[in-house]
């Protein structure tokens, strides 16, 4: 009898457990679906309301984190985006999914002219869906940038270089200038160098 009583309470507890997690994940679909809606109508601050409603019902939903983070990048809170891509990304397994985080986060550095942060992030968005020609374009034009930039970096080191040798020359300059004018204030004048020019001679005489 205990046995049978035991069976029936866990059987209500499972039942129990199932309905509270098809409650759940239907008040996160509608959470995600009402953030849909107003990011399609640019209405921002409410889809990024939404979508964090979600995340409390669900912390490890990919999707809101991934849709919160396209919401804060629209609303220029690209730090805040970030973090959400990042968490995204340690949780996901889909490729497909993996390769617009990886994408969006490209797009995110290559704002921000990070230029090798993003080539990073639009590889590692191939690697997930090598078939994506928009993050291969994206790729291919940070990759250049990336380039130019570091040409840019170069010229400017050198260019450093050779107005720190110009003030090390001028330096020295002034440092042999202020040299000579010691030496001829402890030089003795003309006079002077007659008279011991005179003194040698008689002494010499002597």
């Amino acid at each position: 009898m205990m046995r049978m009583l035991q069976k029936k309470y866990i059987g209500i507890v499972l039942l129990l457990l199932v309905a509270v997690s098809a409650s759940a994940q239907k008040a996160e679909r509608d959470y995600i679906r009402k953030g849909n809606r107003f990011f399609k109508d640019s209405v921002y601050v409410d889809a990024e309301v939404n979508y964090r409603k979600a995340l409390e019902v669900n912390p490890k939903s990919t999707v809101s984190m991934f849709n919160l983070g396209n919401t804060l990048t629209q609303q220029n809170k690209l730090q805040e985006a970030m973090e959400q891509y990042v968490g995204a990304t340690k949780i996901e397994k889909d490729k497909s999914n993996l390769a617009q985080i990886y994408h969006n986060m490209g797009v995110i550095f290559h704002s921000q002219k990070d230029y090798a942060k993003a080539v990073e992030a639009y590889k590692e968005s191939l690697r997930n869906n090598p078939k994506d020609d928009e993050t291969r374009y994206n790729l291919a034009l940070a990759q250049k940038q990336l380039q130019d930039q570091q040409q840019n970096q170069d010229q400017n080191q050198d260019q450093d270089k050779q107005d720190q040798q110009k003030e090390q020359d001028k330096q020295q300059d002034q440092q042999k200038d202020q040299q000579q004018n010691q030496d001829q204030q402890q030089q003795p004048s003309q006079p002077e160098k007659k008279i011991m020019r005179c003194l040698r001679k008689m002494q010499n005489s002597y």
